[in-house]
């Protein structure tokens, strides 16, 4: 579905290697986590799939097309989708009508559903605004569930548990499951938390910029989990946004 080929990206007036040479091949149907310490690229390299960075050598295909130098928009109508680990807020845009804007359905339910899928009571956030009322842990999981609602060829998650509580995080891995169950899109979640890892077909380690490992759950899973110097699922030890490298 996904191909990077020699995918290169630098910043600054330096031209600060951030993504170095990554090729990488991501197949329909299958969940991958990618994962890795703070500041190794695992955002930028999602970012540069959505469009919202632009590569600075190498090319993108998706579905065999050349999307390199497609920009956010026209990827979004091929069905990539994108979730933010700080969203955007909508003043004046209630939840309910962002949810009808991301949706392809016109039933206002299907989207209330995904509320609830991510720990919020629909009748509750429905008719509020999408603006500086919300706290960032609400915004994130309006924003999951306006892609949750969208019919969509890959979903992007960039760190989904971030800001988010015990019980609202149980909801979302199971919302997760479910969503990779049907088999509908292909998903890519950015995230070190072991729950999450779980439920990967692949994993996809990377750091300082290079792809460093990438197999099967089963392969990578131990290996990960007996490098991670605290030895804890930052889950179990209520440290969410905690990282452990």
């Amino acid at each position: 579905m996904l191909e990077l080929k020699n995918v290169s990206f630098e910043i600054g007036d330096s031209a600060i290697p951030i993504i170095k040479d990554v090729s990488l091949t991501l197949e329909n149907q299958k969940l991958y986590v990618i994962t890795g310490p703070n500041g190794s690229g695992k955002s930028s390299l999602a970012k540069i799939i959505m469009g919202i960075y632009r590569p600075t050598s190498g090319k993108i295909y998706f579905d065999g097309q050349d999307i390199t130098d497609m920009g956010v928009t026209e990827r979004a109508r091929l069905g990539i989708g994108f979730a933010f680990q700080n969203p955007p807020r909508f003043k004046g845009i209630s939840v309910g009508s962002l949810l009808r804007i991301a949706s392809s359905s016109e039933k206002a339910a299907v989207g209330c559903n995904y509320l609830f899928d991510v720990g919020l009571c629909p009748k509750d956030y429905v008719n509020r605004e999408v603006n500086n009322s919300l706290s960032g842990g609400e915004l994130k999981r309006i924003e999951i569930a306006t892609l949750l609602n969208r019919t969509l060829k890959m979903a992007i998650f960039d760190e989904p548990e971030a800001g988010i509580d015990l019980w609202s995080f149980s909801k979302l891995t199971e919302t997760f499951n479910k969503m990779h169950e049907k088999k509908d899109s292909t998903i890519v979640i950015i995230s070190h938390q072991e729950r999450i890892l779980n439920l990967a077909d692949e994993i996809i380690l990377i750091a300082d910029g290079y792809i460093q490992r990438k197999g099967a759950k089963e392969e990578m899973l131990p290996d990960i989990l007996n490098a991670c110097d605290c030895n804890k699922n930052c889950i179990e030890r209520m440290e969410i946004g905690d990282e452990c490298n």
